[in-house]
């Protein structure tokens, strides 16, 4: 025999209820079918019970939509007699049902045992329906009241079962029964004097195994809307997936922990007599769902499923006078017990100083009032204090049999969640080590199930999410180049980028899947809203998402505002823009003191060379012992270009004029013919080779005349530099007689740095420096006669992209 028990979404519509009679009719065996109350009944029953003692007319009207809803359900299900029968029983078990509420309204006293016979509406109606559907369709079906099989005791809400009655009466029945269909109502049984009780919440599952397991069934099925239990909860998690097999005791931990699925106390009955439980989607009944069964039938894999429970609250006694005093952990949880509070989560130190519980937060105005009732003396006298309450927590939970023989499961998970700066504010692991438990903040939830489920159960492709501020020339350049390349990075490389938000200047967007990039542009323009960095920087810390990255392609310092904001949420830092790291020396420092604290990697390789590998090559250098004396560079590709094409007949006006055109030069020119942008540049490396200097420190030697220095606006300083023609060509005929070229170099040498307008012979490497290229000479202690050289394209929004892009996967690499 098979029992079959499907839940209220499973029977909650006239088609769900065909889909269901379409499953018991496949069965080649006899099969019990178990069913809820139709989808949302059970709650309207209660809230008819509450509106009733408060003497509110409202539950009426809840009674007449059931009503309604039922009577729509027969309509829709049944003809002829079948319809008739079945909308006169309706009609009578409501009927009942308002007499109950009337007599609760009236006494403005709801008793248990009225509760209990109210809510049991949904069940009975929900069984008999079911039931007529099978006989018109000409099955062998029977109705079997639970309340005839099931015997509880006294509790009418949540009673207990007598397990021997009511074990020997279902056996008894079933196999004297000839209908091949028995449908029995879930959730109600009896007491002794014949009045309806309830099993709780999960109770039709309970009915279930009662059933199951006092019949002797060879499996146990639970239909429900998913097709079977997860490794995490996957409107949570997108990438989680229908388990398997588990083993009975795996399967328990999980449902104690948040899934849903399955009510932990079903498991039990099932368990007893070594019933396999088969959790199936009414919906998808072909998919394979999860079988429940004995430990060494289940596949051999590691961890099982994340789950977690929300709204907890974490309680802490702590006190010198707890230390070594006998007693103290039963007086705690007998003052909780005395108040039917449940404790979730336990762990105590080995000190004896603290002990610390979780609860739901529901419960904990009652506990700290129970808790601190029982320690009033120890608190009197200080030698305990008040129970400390912490709200908004989360339980999260790794469940696996096969945890015990592996080492390193508790390292990496609590190592993944730090690194993702999800905080742990307590643990606990009992010694079958089934299970690993942390309290978390309730903010962190989905972000730490999708971490560990990353980390444990999908194949080892990193996704990072990023959140791109800058989004013009060298920002469109790194999207192209971001969209072009996923799949490679996805199957080579393992890593998968998704653009959650971007912004400009006017507009920003989100996307919590992801930013479609065929089509960014026209949805920043039809979904984008107003431009905010405040609001931008919320939003993504709200969104709390794992390996998030923050990346800064402007030239803006109020967006270098956010980058300490964003590594004390270990939210990395890609940034092109040089004001940070060329501003006081202390930020620099608090900078990269950060990264090191939070673990968020803070990168800027575009500040020195665009996308040379200049400053990886520097750490690499010092990493390996190696010792910097000088450095000598050509770091602006501007300049670079101006002056390779300062040639000829051309004035340097019109040069400067096409590198604008042709986006070498910033939109403001000055930013790069003050050499103030090289200064940086130098400065940065100053820095990363071990260097306290400052912006000041470094010796500017400007080339350009006054006149064009005190130029107020742009068009002001181009119209100069029109003025002082005969100044630039002066330069550029010196250079040429003394059979140089002019480049624009900055050094560093005996902790010293400056930045100018030189002449270079040819036999030096910075001669034949064309077009935009940079040049970068490293002179250490391994490399004393010979530089250390780096050289490439040093601007230019592709190469600017590229180097940036280089850093993004060097995050997710670190």
């Amino acid at each position: 025999m098979i029992v079959s028990k499907f839940g209220g979404t499973s029977v909650g519509s006239a088609e769900n209820i065909e889909k269901v009679i379409e499953i018991a009719k496949q069965k080649k065996d006899k099969v019990a079918v178990v069913v809820s109350a139709l989808g949302g009944v059970t709650n309207q029953l209660i809230l008819a019970s509450e509106l009733s003692v408060q003497t509110d007319p409202g539950y009426e009207e809840i009674v007449n939509e059931l009503e309604n809803r039922h009577k729509r359900a027969v309509k829709e299900l049944l003809q002829g007699d079948f319809r008739e029968a079945a909308l006169q029983y309706i009609e009578e078990t409501l009927n009942e049902l308002k007499m109950i509420l009337q007599g609760v309204s009236l006494l403005s006293d709801l008793s248990g045992k009225s509760a209990a016979r109210i809510v049991s509406t949904g069940e009975v109606l929900s069984s008999y329906l079911i039931t007529m559907a099978m006989k018109q369709q000409g099955l062998n079906a029977a109705l079997k009241d639970s309340r005839e099989l099931i015997r509880t005791d006294d509790a009418f809400q949540n009673a207990q079962v007598d397990y021997e009655f009511t074990y020997s009466r279902i056996g008894d029945f079933f196999s004297s029964t000839e209908a091949d269909i028995i449908v029995l109502p879930g959730f109600i049984a009896s007491n002794e004097r014949g009045e309806t009780t309830t099993l709780g919440r999960g109770g039709s599952d309970f009915t279930a195994a009662l059933i199951a397991n006092g019949a002797n069934a060879e499996s146990l099925e639970i239909w429900t809307d998913v097709s079977g239990m997860y490794t995490a909860n996957p409107k949570l998690v997108r990438q989680a997936k229908p388990i398997e097999s588990i083993s009975y005791q795996e399967a328990m931990e999980l449902s104690h922990f948040g899934a849903k699925v399955l009510y932990p106390p079903t498991v039990q009955p099932a368990l007893d007599k070594g019933i396999d439980i088969l959790i199936k989607n009414t919906m998808e009944p072909e998919a394979a769902g999860t079988r429940i069964t004995e430990r060494d039938k289940v596949n051999g894999s590691l961890i099982k499923g994340i789950s977690h429970i929300e709204d907890i609250a974490l309680l802490t006694l702590e006190g010198n006078g707890m230390v070594g005093v006998p007693g103290i952990s039963s007086r705690l949880f007998g003052a909780l017990a005395d108040e039917q509070i449940n404790v979730k989560f336990i762990t105590q130190a080995s000190s004896e100083h603290s002990i610390c519980l979780a609860i739901d937060a529901d419960d904990t105005e009652l506990a700290k009032k129970a808790v601190d009732h029982e320690f009033e003396f120890e608190i009197l006298k200080k030698r305990v204090d008040p129970i400390v309450v912490e709200k908004h927590l989360a339980i999260i939970a790794l469940v696996g049999d096969q945890m015990k023989s592996h080492q390193g499961i508790s390292g990496k998970m609590f190592s993944e969640l730090g690194h993702n700066n999800v905080n742990i504010r307590a643990i606990a692991q009992g010694s079958s080590e089934r299970n690993i438990s942390a309290v978390i903040r309730e903010e962190d939830v989905k972000k730490a199930l999708n971490v560990l489920h990353a980390s444990f159960f999908e194949a080892q492709i990193k996704q990072l999410n990023l959140f791109i501020v800058g989004i013009g020339n060298v920002g469109g350049k790194l999207l192209d180049q971001i969209g072009s390349q996923q799949k490679f990075l996805i199957e080579k490389k393992n890593m998968q980028l998704r653009v959650i938000g971007i912004a400009n200047s006017r507009k920003m967007l989100f996307h919590e899947e992801g930013i479609p990039l065929d089509n960014w542009k026209e949805l920043l323009e039809a979904q984008g809203e107003a431009s905010d960095l405040d609001s931008f920087y919320s939003k993504m810390s709200d969104l709390n998402m794992r390996n998030s990255v923050f990346i800064d392609n402007t030239a803006n310092e109020k967006v270098t505002e956010l980058y300490a904001r964003c590594l004390r949420e270990s939210i990395a830092v890609v940034a092109c823009n040089k004001i940070a790291c060329s501003s006081a020396f202390e930020n620099y420092e608090e900078l990269k003191g950060l990264s090191r604290k939070y673990q968020a990697p803070f990168l800027f390789e575009t500040n020195v060379g665009a996308g040379l590998p200049v400053i990886d090559t520097l750490h690499n250098l010092i990493a390996s012992g190696d010792q910097i004396h000088e450095i000598q560079a050509v770091l602006s590709g501007s300049l670079n270009f101006i002056f390779n094409n300062f040639v000829g007949e051309r004035s340097f006006y019109e040069v400067v004029k096409q590198a604008g055109e042709e986006g070498y030069t910033e939109p403001d020119p000055r930013i790069d013919l003050s050499g103030v942008d090289v200064a940086r540049k130098i400065l940065i490396l100053m820095r990363e080779s071990g260097i306290r200097a400052e912006l000041e420190d470094i010796e500017n030697q400007s080339f350009l005349p006054e006149e064009s220095l005190q130029a107020e606006t742009v068009s002001d300083f181009m119209e100069a530099l029109k003025a002082t023609a005969a100044h630039f060509e002066n330069l550029r005929k010196e250079a040429d007689q003394a059979g140089c070229k002019l480049k624009y170099v900055a050094s560093f040498k005996d902790d010293k740095a400056e930045v100018g307008l030189q002449h270079i012979l040819p036999d030096h490497p910075f001669y034949n420096l064309d077009g935009k290229d940079n040049i970068v000479l490293f002179y250490t202690d391994r490399y004393k006669e010979q530089p250390l050289i780096i050289k490439g394209a040093g601007a230019g929004a592709e190469v600017t992209a590229s180097g940036i892009f280089g850093d993004i996967i060097r995050t997710g690499n670190l």
